[in-house]
């Protein structure tokens, strides 16, 4: 019998992650106040969102920044948690719970989770490479496939804060 082995890749240890959310919150904080104006870009220009998910084990709301890149109507996230061994909490949390909301801006967009495969995995990966070239370094820092992720629009919902206020 041939043991699986455990994904490696970079660990951030308990100071580390205390750092990261507390980055995250502030982040978040900002984010919200000024409507995106600060906070809705990475430096070089990548974009940024706010994504809401439903905590897999607590039921609670999280908030998550994350980068994301535009295809065609759809927003695509990359999952890979800096490297880490481990997918990050907040793709765990979308693979349980798929019906969301993000925000970008000042619009609460609600979309559909899903991982892409195949040929539409390496295309959108190849984008967001061009978008943040620090994914492919995270890439070789771990074991695992990192998820590619498309939010697919839900167009059957209020799709911004305009037409929710309307």
């Amino acid at each position: 019998m041939v043991a699986e082995s455990k994904p490696t890749g970079r660990e951030l240890g308990r100071w580390g992650t205390r750092v990261m959310r507390v980055v995250s919150v502030l982040h978040t904080a900002i984010f919200r106040w000024t409507g995106g104006r600060v906070g809705g870009k990475f430096p070089g220009g990548a974009l940024m969102l706010l994504l809401h998910t439903t905590g897999r084990r607590t039921g609670s709301g999280r908030t998550t920044p994350l980068l994301y890149i535009e295809d065609g109507d759809n927003l695509v996230l990359i999952a890979s948690a800096g490297g880490a061994a481990k997918h990050p909490a907040w793709w765990l949390n979308l693979r349980e719970n798929p019906e969301t909301t993000v925000q970008i801006g000042r619009d609460i967009l609600p979309v559909r989770a899903e991982e892409a495969t195949g040929d539409e995995r390496e295309r959108l990966w190849a984008k967001a490479v061009e978008v943040y070239s620090g994914y492919a370094g995270y890439q070789r820092n771990t074991t695992r496939q990192i998820p590619v992720i498309v939010l697919r629009r839900r167009h059957d919902a209020l799709q911004s804060t305009e037409e929710r206020n309307a």
